[in-house]
């Protein structure tokens, strides 16, 4: 359903019946405007309470549905205040799962084992148990830019190079989950994924941000892959170089997985995505180890990490799976952006 809804707004189902579909969607996307429109304005104007923390917060988030590569950036912040001897705590709704604790929750608590992460709907009261409890001296909000309740210090807006806002609709007719103008909100926006597109689109991007929204700080970056796991030890993402690769996902955006992968020189043989958040079924796997035996004998398989925390095999039908970690890396404004999360950090 989703795959569907996906290709018909990106304008990948063509014909007359796509047509009238799209129509359908832009007017129903009207009324969530006003929805959305309203709401923020009763946060705006005070009259929907918002909750301030005892501590600092940081929100990371986003305009649209689907990832834009959230997690390392997460990553990225609350390690950047661990660096400082800074207590910190990562809050989030926890998406994609019932038991409270996601995929994305998963490889935090892989890459981050010294930061606790709470998942739940209420994050005014994971707040409050972050610092009564836990001692949490600065609290991160994972996907929190609609999540007014709470209040922030310093939002942080990722917007992903490879749909920018200027392309993109509110929803139902497309990913947006508020206009761009709430990017007015944002006391930093960083563009992720900027090696995918070419330079003359970036420049696009960020000409258009500092013509709508003056004055804030724009970082771009890139998400790079840093190493290979589910070995018997990490390996270099870069012994993908040459091989024969089949890929399997269930991201917000899997046509950047691939990407990723042909970038460090793999051959992708097969590629094959699930829905984002995809929660693995035994019968799940063993449609994988089906798939797997079809591959050619000296197919590697590769996979996201947020994926892999939720299968944990070294191999599928012999095949070896591995994991693609993923990194944050600054192509400009890291001096900036850093500036801002230092402006906000509680006095050690």
């Amino acid at each position: 359903m989703e795959r569907a809804w996906l290709a018909l707004v990106r304008g990948e189902r063509r014909g007359p019946i796509a047509l009238l579909l799209r129509a359908g969607l832009r007017l129903a996307s009207w009324l969530y405007s006003l929805g959305t429109r309203f709401r923020n304005g009763l946060f705006n104007r005070g009259w929907k309470t918002v909750h301030r923390a005892t501590t600092p917060v940081v929100s990371v988030g986003n305009l649209t549905l689907g990832g834009t590569g959230k997690t390392p950036c997460v990553e990225y912040v609350a390690s950047f205040y661990r660096a400082l001897g800074i207590q910190v705590v990562i809050l989030s709704r926890g998406y994609g799962s019932d038991a409270g604790r996601n995929d994305e929750a998963m490889v935090l608590e892989e890459n981050l084992p010294d930061v606790p992460h709470l998942q739940g709907r209420d994050r005014v009261e994971l707040a409050t148990t972050a610092t009564e409890e836990l001692e949490a001296e600065l609290l991160v909000l994972d996907d929190g830019f609609q999540h007014r309740r709470l209040h922030r210090d310093l939002d942080v807006v990722l917007i992903d190079a490879t749909r920018p806002p200027t392309r993109d609709y509110l929803f139902p007719r497309g990913t947006l989950r508020e206009s761009a103008s709430s990017l007015r909100r944002a006391g930093a926006i960083v563009v992720t994924r900027c090696d995918q597109v070419p330079a003359a689109e970036l420049e696009a991007i960020r000409g258009w941000l500092s013509q709508r929204f003056p004055g804030k700080p724009v970082a771009t970056t890139e998400h790079g892959p840093t190493e290979l796991l589910g070995g018997e030890e990490p390996e270099p993402a870069a012994s993908l170089n040459g091989r024969s690769v089949a890929a399997f996902c269930g991201i917000g955006n899997p046509t950047a997985f691939r990407r990723t992968l042909e970038g460090l020189g793999a051959r992708v043989v097969n590629f094959r995505s699930f829905p984002d958040h995809h929660a693995y079924s035994r019968a799940d796997v063993d449609d994988l180890n089906r798939w797997a035996e079809s591959l050619p004998p000296d197919a590697l398989i590769a996979t996201t990490q947020k994926d892999w925390v939720k299968l944990r095999m070294p191999a599928l039908a012999g095949r070896p799976l591995r994991a693609v970690r993923i990194g944050l890396t600054f192509r400009s404004g890291q001096d900036e952006f850093d500036a801002e999360l230092r402006r906000i950090a509680p006095e050690m």
